[in-house]
């Protein structure tokens, strides 16, 4: 059977339905982001533990995508996504209507679990299923889904709490959830190079093992951890910060502040594409820099000044992430896959662990503290991009033996 190629019907309802599906996910996982002040008030809760709100969902969205990929080796790609995406959505509905703060914490968790079957399959049918000279563009358009979803859950979550309440702003989330969930179960054409194997779990931990025993992989996954650590830390507490005197911003112009995440679909085609002129390590140390910088000009009490630190630190975060993330399936001389599952658990993993730590800090020492948190996560991901010079030679050496 031919694979589906640009220009077709198949194609466009493939890349309607990953579109669908990815802003979804994204626009759920991210929901509660602006929403922290809001649980502090509501519940009583501290700033870390209302951080937790996001932090139990990305924790438990990377390790659930380990597995994942495994039972749709079993099951089917679009029956395990679908049954994913329809989970995380009932969880929306249920999450709006949270009597209490463990309750919500019980959910997002759930909902986590749920939200792990799309990311980690995705790409995978995607592969199977696209022409390859296709591929790039529907891999673009799923990424897309996923930017604007992460933004557009953080907009409207923001604006309808500022109208209605936080109920009403995730019940709208659960809404949209299940018609993103329709228009991916009408769109998306069945597998046709999808051939069923039995679960390995034995060969799964082994390719694990492989990967993590790797140093430059280890640099990599490092990086990928402390980058999105950075970036979740910082606007989990920026709501606070902007809230309060002396600037006093609504829910709503919080929320729009997210707008500038649009950055990123820039700064991650244009760095990716500098990183292939001009080498990688050097362009990542460069995109690491300019997060750190746009990170210290929050520090300024000026408003117009402390803004324009984000898209700067914007840029370079997704600058950042798109290298990192494709020279660790560049490194990857087998179990591709692995490699970027592995990956993008450490990389959620960051997101729970210092998006809960920048908690303590702030309770601690107020926003300083939070971008001295954030300052020593983006010089220790400085450290690593370094040292991936030393790491890099083995892998040479691999490939030449290969040849």
């Amino acid at each position: 059977m031919e694979h589906i190629k640009k220009g077709t019907k198949a194609f466009r309802k493939t890349n309607i339905a990953f579109f669908a599906a990815g802003f979804n996910t994204f626009a759920i996982l991210y929901s509660t982001q602006p929403l922290m002040p809001e649980f502090t008030k509501d519940f009583g809760v501290s700033p870390t533990m209302a951080s937790l709100s996001l932090s139990v969902t990305t924790i438990s969205l990377a390790v659930s995508m380990l597995f994942f990929g495994v039972l749709s080796e079993v099951w089917g790609r679009k029956p395990v996504m679908m049954a994913s995406l329809l989970a995380a959505s009932a969880m929306s509905v249920l999450t709006a209507c949270s009597p209490s703060f463990e309750t919500l914490l019980l959910l997002r968790m759930i909902q986590g679990i749920a939200l792990g079957g799309l990311p980690s399959i995705a790409m995978a049918y995607l592969g199977e299923e696209m022409d390859g000279g296709s591929l790039g563009v529907a891999m673009g358009l799923y990424i897309s889904g996923n930017s604007l979803g992460a933004v557009f859950g953080r907009i409207l979550t923001g604006m309808m709490t500022d109208f209605f309440s936080w109920h009403v702003a995730l019940g709208t989330i659960s809404f949209i959830s299940f018609l993103a969930c329709l228009i991916f179960w009408l769109s998306l054409p069945p597998s046709r190079h999808f051939h069923p194997r039995s679960p390995e779990p034995r060969k799964l931990l082994l390719s694990f093992g492989h990967h993590l025993r790797d140093r430059g992989m280890l640099c990599l996954y490092g990086i990928g951890f402390l980058i999105l650590g950075s970036n979740v830390a910082l606007f989990n507490y920026l709501g606070y910060v902007l809230t309060a005197p002396p600037y006093h911003l609504s829910q709503t112009l919080v929320g729009w502040i997210f707008i500038i995440y649009l950055v990123g679909t820039v700064s991650s085609v244009w760095m990716a594409k500098l990183a292939d002129t001009y080498g990688r390590q050097k362009i990542l140390i460069v995109a690491l820099g300019l997060t750190l910088i746009g990170v210290l000009i929050t520090l300024e009490s000026n408003l117009w000044v402390k803004m324009l630190g984000l898209p700067i630190l914007v840029f370079g975060f997704f600058g950042s992430h798109s290298i990192a993330s494709a020279w660790v399936g560049r490194r990857a001389l087998q179990d591709k896959a692995q490699a970027s599952s592995l990956y993008l658990f450490f990389y959620y993993a960051g997101s729970s662990v210092a998006g809960t730590a920048g908690g303590v800090f702030w309770s601690e020492y107020g926003w300083a503290g939070v971008v001295g948190l954030i300052t020593g996560f983006l010089l220790l991901a400085l450290l690593l991009a370094v040292s991936l010079a030393k790491a890099a030679k083995p892998v040479a050496v691999a490939m030449h033996h290969e040849r």
